[in-house]
Protein backbone atom coordinates (compact mmCIF):
# COMPACT_ATOMS: atom_id res chain seq x y z
CA UNK A 1 0.00 0.00 0.00
CA UNK A 2 1.45 3.28 -1.65
CA UNK A 3 1.61 6.72 1.02
CA UNK A 4 3.13 10.12 -0.27
CA UNK A 5 2.94 11.50 3.15
CA UNK A 6 3.30 10.34 7.02
CA UNK A 7 0.28 11.91 7.91
CA UNK A 8 -1.71 9.94 5.76
CA UNK A 9 -1.11 7.23 7.97
CA UNK A 10 -2.35 8.57 11.16
CA UNK A 11 -5.86 7.06 12.32
CA UNK A 12 -7.83 4.59 10.76
CA UNK A 13 -5.67 2.16 13.43
CA UNK A 14 -6.96 -1.43 13.94
CA UNK A 15 -9.70 -3.01 16.01
CA UNK A 16 -8.74 -5.92 18.25
CA UNK A 17 -11.08 -8.92 19.48
CA UNK A 18 -9.44 -9.82 22.70
CA UNK A 19 -9.69 -13.38 23.58
CA UNK A 20 -12.27 -14.20 25.74
CA UNK A 21 -9.90 -16.66 27.27
CA UNK A 22 -7.70 -13.83 28.66
CA UNK A 23 -10.42 -12.12 29.88
CA UNK A 24 -12.15 -14.83 31.36
CA UNK A 25 -15.19 -12.87 31.35
CA UNK A 26 -18.82 -14.21 30.65
CA UNK A 27 -20.88 -12.40 28.20
CA UNK A 28 -18.55 -9.67 27.02
CA UNK A 29 -17.01 -9.32 23.88
CA UNK A 30 -13.99 -6.63 24.62
CA UNK A 31 -12.25 -5.19 22.17
CA UNK A 32 -9.06 -3.36 21.53
CA UNK A 33 -8.70 0.15 19.58
CA UNK A 34 -4.55 -0.44 18.79
CA UNK A 35 -3.57 3.13 18.59
CA UNK A 36 0.00 2.18 18.19
CA UNK A 37 0.00 1.46 14.82
CA UNK A 38 -0.31 5.23 14.31
CA UNK A 39 3.03 6.32 12.55
CA UNK A 40 4.78 8.08 15.77
CA UNK A 41 3.18 5.29 18.37
CA UNK A 42 0.71 6.54 20.43
CA UNK A 43 -2.72 8.36 20.04
CA UNK A 44 -1.70 11.78 20.49
CA UNK A 45 -0.98 11.29 17.14
CA UNK A 46 -4.09 12.32 15.74
CA UNK A 47 -4.13 15.06 17.64
CA UNK A 48 -0.93 16.69 17.08
CA UNK A 49 -1.90 16.32 13.37
CA UNK A 50 -5.79 17.35 14.34
CA UNK A 51 -4.64 20.59 15.93
CA UNK A 52 -1.64 21.61 13.01
CA UNK A 53 -3.30 20.43 10.10
CA UNK A 54 -5.17 23.47 9.32
CA UNK A 55 -2.67 25.51 10.29
CA UNK A 56 0.23 24.84 9.15
CA UNK A 57 0.86 26.50 5.98
CA UNK A 58 0.24 29.60 7.87
CA UNK A 59 2.68 28.15 10.24
CA UNK A 60 5.36 27.35 7.79
CA UNK A 61 4.82 31.16 6.00
CA UNK A 62 5.10 32.82 8.70
CA UNK A 63 8.08 30.37 10.58
CA UNK A 64 6.58 30.47 14.03
CA UNK A 65 7.54 28.05 16.91
CA UNK A 66 5.24 25.44 17.88
CA UNK A 67 4.76 25.92 21.70
CA UNK A 68 2.64 23.05 24.16
CA UNK A 69 2.92 22.39 27.50
CA UNK A 70 3.96 18.78 27.32
CA UNK A 71 5.35 15.84 28.64
CA UNK A 72 4.74 12.91 26.84
CA UNK A 73 3.07 11.83 23.29
CA UNK A 74 1.32 15.31 22.33
CA UNK A 75 5.16 16.42 22.69
CA UNK A 76 6.96 13.73 20.26
CA UNK A 77 4.37 13.94 17.59
CA UNK A 78 4.49 17.68 17.82
CA UNK A 79 7.99 17.65 17.49
CA UNK A 80 8.26 15.08 14.65
CA UNK A 81 5.26 17.33 12.63
CA UNK A 82 7.65 20.51 13.26
CA UNK A 83 10.84 18.90 11.64
CA UNK A 84 8.86 17.40 8.94
CA UNK A 85 7.86 21.10 8.16
CA UNK A 86 11.46 22.77 9.16
CA UNK A 87 9.89 24.63 12.20
CA UNK A 88 10.43 24.80 15.64
CA UNK A 89 8.99 23.12 18.61
CA UNK A 90 8.83 24.22 22.26
CA UNK A 91 8.03 22.24 24.74
CA UNK A 92 7.03 23.78 28.39
CA UNK A 93 6.62 21.16 31.37
CA UNK A 94 6.98 20.97 34.61
CA UNK A 95 8.91 17.89 34.69
CA UNK A 96 9.65 14.73 32.60
CA UNK A 97 9.41 11.87 34.50
CA UNK A 98 10.01 9.31 31.98
CA UNK A 99 13.73 9.26 30.61
CA UNK A 100 13.05 7.93 27.25
CA UNK A 101 10.58 10.93 26.34
CA UNK A 102 13.19 13.46 27.13
CA UNK A 103 15.82 11.84 25.27
CA UNK A 104 12.99 11.48 22.05
CA UNK A 105 12.76 15.45 22.66
CA UNK A 106 15.42 15.73 22.44
CA UNK A 107 16.73 13.99 19.49
CA UNK A 108 13.71 14.97 17.57
CA UNK A 109 15.20 18.46 17.99
CA UNK A 110 12.68 20.04 20.29
CA UNK A 111 13.63 22.55 22.85
CA UNK A 112 12.57 21.86 26.23
CA UNK A 113 12.10 24.22 29.18
CA UNK A 114 11.74 22.63 32.20
CA UNK A 115 9.77 24.84 34.88
CA UNK A 116 8.49 24.02 38.49
CA UNK A 117 4.77 23.35 38.72
CA UNK A 118 1.86 22.77 41.37
CA UNK A 119 1.01 19.27 40.12
CA UNK A 120 1.17 17.44 37.19
CA UNK A 121 -1.30 18.54 35.34
CA UNK A 122 -1.89 22.71 34.38
CA UNK A 123 -3.97 25.32 36.76
CA UNK A 124 -5.68 27.99 34.89
CA UNK A 125 -5.84 29.69 37.91
CA UNK A 126 -2.46 29.42 39.65
CA UNK A 127 -0.26 32.47 38.60
CA UNK A 128 2.70 30.17 39.04
CA UNK A 129 1.36 27.96 36.84
CA UNK A 130 3.61 26.29 34.07
CA UNK A 131 0.60 27.05 31.28
CA UNK A 132 0.07 30.74 32.92
CA UNK A 133 3.99 31.09 32.18
CA UNK A 134 3.55 29.53 28.74
CA UNK A 135 0.89 32.03 28.25
CA UNK A 136 2.88 34.75 29.60
CA UNK A 137 5.56 33.61 27.10
CA UNK A 138 3.60 34.17 24.01
CA UNK A 139 1.84 37.25 25.17
CA UNK A 140 5.35 38.91 24.94
CA UNK A 141 5.95 37.88 21.34
CA UNK A 142 2.94 36.55 19.93
CA UNK A 143 3.71 36.67 16.51
CA UNK A 144 6.82 34.07 17.38
CA UNK A 145 4.48 31.15 18.74
CA UNK A 146 1.96 29.18 17.94
CA UNK A 147 0.11 27.77 20.71
CA UNK A 148 -1.65 24.22 19.91
CA UNK A 149 -3.13 24.23 23.41
CA UNK A 150 -4.25 20.63 23.84
CA UNK A 151 -5.41 21.22 26.94
CA UNK A 152 -8.62 23.83 25.98
CA UNK A 153 -8.60 23.29 22.48
CA UNK A 154 -11.77 21.82 21.38
CA UNK A 155 -9.72 19.94 18.20
CA UNK A 156 -8.38 17.72 20.72
CA UNK A 157 -11.70 15.68 21.04
CA UNK A 158 -13.01 16.93 17.85
CA UNK A 159 -10.43 14.98 15.91
CA UNK A 160 -11.58 11.84 18.60
CA UNK A 161 -15.35 12.66 17.35
CA UNK A 162 -14.87 13.07 13.82
CA UNK A 163 -12.53 9.93 13.61
CA UNK A 164 -11.41 7.72 15.90
CA UNK A 165 -15.48 7.36 17.26
CA UNK A 166 -16.54 7.06 13.65
CA UNK A 167 -14.18 4.22 13.08
CA UNK A 168 -15.20 2.37 16.04
CA UNK A 169 -18.95 2.56 15.00
CA UNK A 170 -17.92 1.93 11.46
CA UNK A 171 -16.00 -1.73 12.42
CA UNK A 172 -18.40 -2.56 15.76
CA UNK A 173 -21.34 -0.91 14.97
CA UNK A 174 -23.17 -0.26 18.46
CA UNK A 175 -21.24 -0.06 21.39
CA UNK A 176 -22.50 -0.57 25.13
CA UNK A 177 -19.15 0.32 27.01
CA UNK A 178 -16.96 2.57 26.30
CA UNK A 179 -13.32 2.61 28.46
CA UNK A 180 -10.64 5.29 28.15
CA UNK A 181 -7.41 6.55 30.07
CA UNK A 182 -7.82 10.22 31.39
CA UNK A 183 -5.11 12.60 30.75
CA UNK A 184 -6.70 15.79 28.45
CA UNK A 185 -9.72 13.76 28.31
CA UNK A 186 -9.76 14.08 24.43
CA UNK A 187 -9.85 10.89 23.63
CA UNK A 188 -12.59 9.89 25.86
CA UNK A 189 -14.83 13.30 25.44
CA UNK A 190 -14.64 12.65 21.62
CA UNK A 191 -14.97 9.13 21.38
CA UNK A 192 -17.84 8.83 23.58
CA UNK A 193 -20.00 11.83 22.25
CA UNK A 194 -19.56 10.30 18.88
CA UNK A 195 -20.32 6.39 19.64
CA UNK A 196 -23.60 7.82 22.48
CA UNK A 197 -25.18 9.94 19.38
CA UNK A 198 -25.39 6.22 17.68
CA UNK A 199 -26.17 4.50 20.87
CA UNK A 200 -28.19 6.42 23.75
CA UNK A 201 -27.13 3.29 26.34
CA UNK A 202 -23.98 3.47 26.06
CA UNK A 203 -21.85 3.43 29.17
CA UNK A 204 -18.70 5.61 29.28
CA UNK A 205 -15.87 4.86 31.94
CA UNK A 206 -13.33 6.76 32.78
CA UNK A 207 -9.46 5.60 34.29
CA UNK A 208 -7.12 8.01 36.42
CA UNK A 209 -4.29 7.55 38.80
CA UNK A 210 -4.45 6.78 42.47
CA UNK A 211 -3.84 9.96 44.35
CA UNK A 212 0.12 9.78 45.36
CA UNK A 213 0.86 7.74 42.27
CA UNK A 214 2.44 8.12 39.11
CA UNK A 215 0.84 6.22 35.78
CA UNK A 216 2.60 7.66 32.31
CA UNK A 217 -0.60 10.00 30.91
CA UNK A 218 -3.11 9.46 33.45
CA UNK A 219 -3.62 12.59 35.85
CA UNK A 220 -5.66 11.52 39.13
CA UNK A 221 -8.98 13.06 39.95
CA UNK A 222 -7.89 16.33 41.57
CA UNK A 223 -6.24 17.03 38.50
CA UNK A 224 -8.95 16.38 35.94
CA UNK A 225 -10.95 19.57 37.30
CA UNK A 226 -8.04 21.52 36.11
CA UNK A 227 -8.18 20.02 32.46
CA UNK A 228 -10.34 22.64 30.70
CA UNK A 229 -12.20 19.95 28.42
CA UNK A 230 -12.88 17.82 30.37
CA UNK A 231 -16.42 17.06 31.18
CA UNK A 232 -17.13 15.36 34.38
CA UNK A 233 -20.92 14.37 33.27
CA UNK A 234 -19.98 12.07 30.66
CA UNK A 235 -18.89 9.81 32.59
CA UNK A 236 -20.97 7.42 34.17
CA UNK A 237 -18.00 5.75 36.41
CA UNK A 238 -14.34 7.12 37.02
CA UNK A 239 -12.03 4.83 38.55
CA UNK A 240 -9.03 5.21 39.84
CA UNK A 241 -5.82 2.84 39.33
CA UNK A 242 -2.53 2.46 40.74
CA UNK A 243 1.15 1.65 39.64
CA UNK A 244 1.35 -2.00 40.44
CA UNK A 245 -2.19 -3.06 39.08
CA UNK A 246 -1.51 -1.14 35.96
CA UNK A 247 1.57 -3.01 35.09
CA UNK A 248 0.11 -6.24 36.01
CA UNK A 249 -2.64 -5.37 33.29
CA UNK A 250 -0.15 -4.19 30.79
CA UNK A 251 1.52 -7.77 31.31
CA UNK A 252 -1.54 -9.20 30.46
CA UNK A 253 -1.97 -7.65 27.18
CA UNK A 254 1.75 -8.13 26.52
CA UNK A 255 2.03 -11.99 27.49
CA UNK A 256 -1.54 -12.93 26.59
CA UNK A 257 -2.83 -10.51 24.02
CA UNK A 258 0.30 -9.63 22.13
CA UNK A 259 -0.78 -6.06 22.87
CA UNK A 260 2.82 -4.22 23.38
CA UNK A 261 1.04 -1.45 25.04
CA UNK A 262 2.00 0.90 27.53
CA UNK A 263 1.06 1.36 31.66
CA UNK A 264 -1.51 3.51 30.81
CA UNK A 265 -3.14 0.82 28.41
CA UNK A 266 -2.41 -1.61 31.14
CA UNK A 267 -4.25 0.76 33.90
CA UNK A 268 -7.51 0.84 31.42
CA UNK A 269 -7.03 -3.05 30.80
CA UNK A 270 -7.12 -3.74 34.57
CA UNK A 271 -9.68 -1.40 35.70
CA UNK A 272 -12.29 -2.52 33.04
CA UNK A 273 -11.62 -6.46 33.55
CA UNK A 274 -12.26 -5.83 37.44
CA UNK A 275 -15.30 -3.51 36.67
CA UNK A 276 -17.17 -5.67 34.52
CA UNK A 277 -16.68 -8.62 36.72
CA UNK A 278 -19.83 -8.05 38.76
CA UNK A 279 -21.40 -6.56 35.72
CA UNK A 280 -21.34 -8.92 33.51
CA UNK A 281 -23.05 -11.60 35.82
CA UNK A 282 -26.12 -9.86 35.33
CA UNK A 283 -26.11 -9.85 31.56
CA UNK A 284 -28.57 -11.83 29.84
CA UNK A 285 -26.97 -10.72 26.36
CA UNK A 286 -23.02 -10.48 25.22
CA UNK A 287 -22.46 -6.79 25.74
CA UNK A 288 -19.65 -4.90 23.32
CA UNK A 289 -16.84 -3.37 24.97
CA UNK A 290 -14.19 -0.91 23.87
CA UNK A 291 -11.13 0.42 25.40
CA UNK A 292 -8.03 1.96 23.95
CA UNK A 293 -4.06 0.84 23.90
CA UNK A 294 -2.88 4.58 23.95
CA UNK A 295 0.96 4.11 23.11
CA UNK A 296 3.58 1.54 23.20
CA UNK A 297 5.75 -0.03 25.77
CA UNK A 298 8.99 0.21 24.63
CA UNK A 299 8.77 4.21 26.04
CA UNK A 300 8.58 3.03 29.63
CA UNK A 301 11.10 0.29 30.29
CA UNK A 302 13.02 2.91 33.02
CA UNK A 303 9.16 3.22 34.51
CA UNK A 304 8.81 -0.56 34.60
CA UNK A 305 12.29 -1.62 36.04
CA UNK A 306 12.38 0.58 39.04
CA UNK A 307 8.66 -0.58 39.86
CA UNK A 308 9.40 -4.23 38.74
CA UNK A 309 12.84 -5.17 38.44
CA UNK A 310 11.59 -8.69 38.92
CA UNK A 311 11.32 -8.48 35.21
CA UNK A 312 14.53 -7.77 34.74
CA UNK A 313 16.43 -10.39 36.42
CA UNK A 314 17.21 -7.54 39.08
CA UNK A 315 17.00 -8.51 42.62
CA UNK A 316 14.41 -7.19 44.65
CA UNK A 317 14.71 -5.76 47.86
CA UNK A 318 12.54 -6.18 50.51
CA UNK A 319 9.95 -4.03 51.30
CA UNK A 320 10.62 -1.88 48.17
CA UNK A 321 9.00 1.89 47.75
CA UNK A 322 8.14 1.70 44.75
CA UNK A 323 5.96 -1.64 45.19
CA UNK A 324 3.78 -0.23 47.42
CA UNK A 325 0.50 0.37 46.41
CA UNK A 326 -2.24 3.11 46.73
CA UNK A 327 -4.40 1.74 49.41
CA UNK A 328 -1.79 1.17 51.77
CA UNK A 329 -0.70 4.76 52.72
CA UNK A 330 -4.57 6.26 52.23
CA UNK A 331 -4.56 6.83 55.87
CA UNK A 332 -1.00 7.61 56.32
CA UNK A 333 -0.14 10.25 59.02
CA UNK A 334 -0.30 13.91 58.49
CA UNK A 335 0.05 17.12 60.17
CA UNK A 336 -3.32 19.36 59.51
CA UNK A 337 -1.91 23.07 58.57
CA UNK A 338 -3.86 24.35 61.84
CA UNK A 339 -1.78 21.71 63.81
CA UNK A 340 1.71 22.44 61.96
CA UNK A 341 3.00 25.37 64.31
CA UNK A 342 2.74 23.21 67.20
CA UNK A 343 4.24 20.26 65.68
CA UNK A 344 7.13 22.48 64.65
CA UNK A 345 7.68 23.56 67.77
CA UNK A 346 7.46 20.72 69.98
CA UNK A 347 9.11 17.65 67.72
CA UNK A 348 11.32 19.68 65.31
CA UNK A 349 10.92 17.55 62.54
CA UNK A 350 13.76 17.34 59.90
CA UNK A 351 11.79 18.73 56.69
CA UNK A 352 12.39 17.11 53.64
CA UNK A 353 10.68 18.86 50.73
CA UNK A 354 10.55 16.19 47.56
CA UNK A 355 9.17 18.50 44.64
CA UNK A 356 11.73 19.28 42.20
CA UNK A 357 14.79 21.66 42.44
CA UNK A 358 13.48 24.46 40.69
CA UNK A 359 10.36 24.65 42.93
CA UNK A 360 11.95 24.37 45.84
CA UNK A 361 14.43 27.07 44.93
CA UNK A 362 11.62 28.99 44.10
CA UNK A 363 10.07 28.86 47.62
CA UNK A 364 10.49 26.09 50.38
CA UNK A 365 9.53 25.81 54.16
CA UNK A 366 12.27 27.17 56.17
CA UNK A 367 14.77 24.63 57.61
CA UNK A 368 13.76 22.08 55.27
CA UNK A 369 15.90 20.05 52.55
CA UNK A 370 15.42 19.23 49.10
CA UNK A 371 15.18 15.35 47.84
CA UNK A 372 13.48 14.91 44.68
CA UNK A 373 10.27 12.57 44.84
CA UNK A 374 12.44 10.33 42.43
CA UNK A 375 15.36 10.26 43.90
CA UNK A 376 14.01 9.77 47.05
CA UNK A 377 12.35 6.67 46.05
CA UNK A 378 15.23 5.09 44.62
CA UNK A 379 17.60 5.75 47.42
CA UNK A 380 14.44 4.41 50.01
CA UNK A 381 14.69 1.15 48.32
CA UNK A 382 17.94 0.12 49.35
CA UNK A 383 17.92 2.13 53.09
CA UNK A 384 16.82 4.38 54.69
CA UNK A 385 19.15 7.80 55.23
CA UNK A 386 17.51 9.70 57.81
CA UNK A 387 18.08 9.20 61.91
CA UNK A 388 16.08 7.16 63.33
CA UNK A 389 15.92 9.52 66.53
CA UNK A 390 14.84 12.43 64.39
CA UNK A 391 11.00 13.09 63.75
CA UNK A 392 10.11 13.58 59.62
CA UNK A 393 8.12 15.70 58.11
CA UNK A 394 7.84 15.12 54.15
CA UNK A 395 6.68 17.93 51.95
CA UNK A 396 5.01 17.83 48.38
CA UNK A 397 3.00 19.93 46.61
CA UNK A 398 -0.60 18.50 47.17
CA UNK A 399 -0.08 16.49 50.07
CA UNK A 400 -0.47 13.06 48.26
CA UNK A 401 3.07 12.06 47.30
CA UNK A 402 4.47 12.97 51.11
CA UNK A 403 1.61 10.33 52.66
CA UNK A 404 3.45 7.79 50.98
CA UNK A 405 6.77 8.80 51.85
CA UNK A 406 5.72 9.02 55.30
CA UNK A 407 3.61 5.59 55.32
CA UNK A 408 6.67 3.77 54.65
CA UNK A 409 9.46 5.34 57.10
CA UNK A 410 6.25 4.84 59.92
CA UNK A 411 6.35 1.16 58.77
CA UNK A 412 10.05 1.06 59.25
CA UNK A 413 9.08 2.25 62.92
CA UNK A 414 10.36 6.37 62.29
CA UNK A 415 8.16 8.67 63.45
CA UNK A 416 6.68 10.56 59.62
CA UNK A 417 4.38 12.46 58.39
CA UNK A 418 3.02 14.12 55.37
CA UNK A 419 2.00 17.49 55.56
CA UNK A 420 -1.63 17.77 54.59
CA UNK A 421 -2.36 20.46 51.78
CA UNK A 422 1.26 20.08 50.84
CA UNK A 423 2.56 23.36 49.94
CA UNK A 424 -0.15 24.76 48.22
CA UNK A 425 -1.82 24.81 51.03
CA UNK A 426 0.50 26.45 53.18
CA UNK A 427 0.47 29.18 50.88
CA UNK A 428 -2.83 29.53 51.19
CA UNK A 429 -2.61 29.80 54.48
CA UNK A 430 -0.45 32.92 54.05
CA UNK A 431 2.66 30.84 55.89
CA UNK A 432 6.37 32.06 55.22
CA UNK A 433 8.01 30.41 52.02
CA UNK A 434 12.15 30.69 51.51
CA UNK A 435 13.71 31.52 48.73
CA UNK A 436 16.87 30.05 47.57
CA UNK A 437 20.03 32.10 46.66
CA UNK A 438 20.80 31.98 42.66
Amino acid sequence: MLYNHITELIGNTPLLRIDPAVHQLPNVEIYAKLETYNPFGSLKDRVAWGMLQDEIEQIVEKQQTIIEFSSGNTGKALAVLASLYRINYETITNRIKVPEVHDLLRLMGASIEVLPGMSECPDPNDPNDPLTYLEQKIHADPSHYFHTDQYRNVKNYQTHYEHTGREIFEDLGAVDYFFGALGTAGSTRGVSTFLKEQFADLQTVGIVAEKGDFIPGLRNIDEMSEVGIFEKTLYQDILPVDAQDALSGMLTLISQAGVLGGPSSGAVYYAMVQYLKQQCLEWAEPKKVVFIVCDRVEWYLSYIQKRRPELFEQKVPEGSFWKLKATDFQHAPSIAPEHIERFLREEDPLIVDTRGSLAYKIGHLPNSLNIPDDKLADILTFGVPFPHERTILFVCPKGDISKKFAFFLQRKGYKAYSLEGGIIQWRKDHQQLLRSPA
